[in-house]
């Protein structure tokens, strides 16, 4: 069972992702912390759920797939504007 603290999740977002912005990290916190990882490392919990969210909330991926677009044809979509966000989020802001 993997569990991880607040303070630990805020740590790595903080450190792999500078420019994350505060209110993305207090959400990714709270979803990341109300789940057991089963074994999985934090690194992967943050990048599944950094994943998730801005695939459901930051493109049009559901659209697509109310639309009857197939799933990973949908995911393949939406993913280059997903890697840029998170290559952002990866830089320390100016």
């Amino acid at each position: 069972m993997a569990k991880f603290s607040p303070a630990i999740v805020e740590k790595h977002i903080r450190r792999k992702h500078p420019g994350c912005p505060e209110f993305a990290i207090a959400f990714f916190v709270s979803e990341i912390t109300k789940k057991d990882w089963n074994g999985a490392s934090i690194g992967k919990a943050v990048g599944i759920t950094m994943q998730n969210v801005m695939r459901h909330s930051m493109t049009d991926y559901d659209q697509m797939l109310l639309a009857g677009v197939d799933r990973d044809d949908a995911r393949r979509r939406v993913q280059p504007k997903i890697n840029a966000m998170i290559a952002t989020w990866k830089k320390q802001p100016e």
